[in-house]
C-alpha cells in the first residue's frame, strides 16, 4: 500500500504526483494550444477531452479538491487524471479516474484513487467518496475494491454498481 502527503497543491504517493489542472493544460487538451512535451503519448484520453470541456460550466471542479492530472513521477509524464465531482450532495462526493492505455495494469488508478479519497475525506463536509461503475468493466471495479471501497448498491437493470469510501 502507498502512502500520500500533500506538497503545496499537490498530492503524492510512492509513485505518482496528481497535480491540479492549469489553465494552459486545459486548453491544450481542447486544442485550443500546443500539446505539452510532458504529457505521456496517449494523453489526453476520451475522457480527459470530456471532463475538460465542462470545467467552464463546473468550476469548482477545479478547485483544492477538484480535478487532478495524473502523474508518473519516474518518467514526469501525464498519464491520466482524476477527480471529484463538487460540490458533495449531503456529504457525499463522486469520484472519477482514467489512466491512458500505456501505463494500465501498473495499479496507478487504484493508487491515485487512494489518494484522492483520503484527501477528499479531509473536506469540510465530506464523509463518504463514491463512484458508479458499469459491472461489465471489471477493471474499475478491480481499482474501487483495490482502492479499499465496498459495494453498497447494485443496479441489476442498468448493470451499474455503487462503491463506497467513508470517513473512519
Amino acid at each position: 500500500m502507498s502512502s500520500s502527503f500533500i506538497t503545496g497543491a499537490d498530492l503524492a504517493t510512492d509513485r505518482l504526483v496528481l497535480r491540479p489542472w492549469t489553465t494552459g493544460e486545459v486548453a491544450a487538451v481542447l486544442g485550443d494550444t500546443a500539446r505539452p512535451a510532458h504529457w505521456a503519448g496517449d494523453f489526453p484520453a476520451e475522457g480527459d477531452q470530456v471532463i475538460a470541456g465542462l470545467f467552464a460550466h463546473h468550476p469548482g471542479w477545479l478547485g483544492p479538491y477538484g480535478h487532478r492530472q495524473i502523474i508518473e513521477r519516474d518518467s514526469g509524464l501525464v498519464v491520466g487524471s482524476i477527480g471529484l465531482f463538487w460540490p458533495p450532495d449531503d456529504g457525499a462526493i463522486e469520484i472519477g479516474y482514467g489512466i491512458v492505455a500505456s501505463r494500465r495494469g501498473r495499479g496507478y488508478a487504484a493508487e491515485a484513487t487512494r489518494a484522492l479519497t483520503a484527501h477528499a475525506l479531509t473536506a469540510p463536509g465530506v464523509h463518504t467518496v463514491f463512484a458508479t461503475v458499469d459491472l461489465s468493466n471489471p477493471a474499475s471495479v478491480s481499482v474501487l475494491e483495490k482502492a479499499g471501497f465496498d459495494r453498497s448498491h447494485t443496479d441489476i437493470e442498468a448493470n451499474t454498481a455503487r462503491y463506497d469510501a467513508a470517513r473512519r
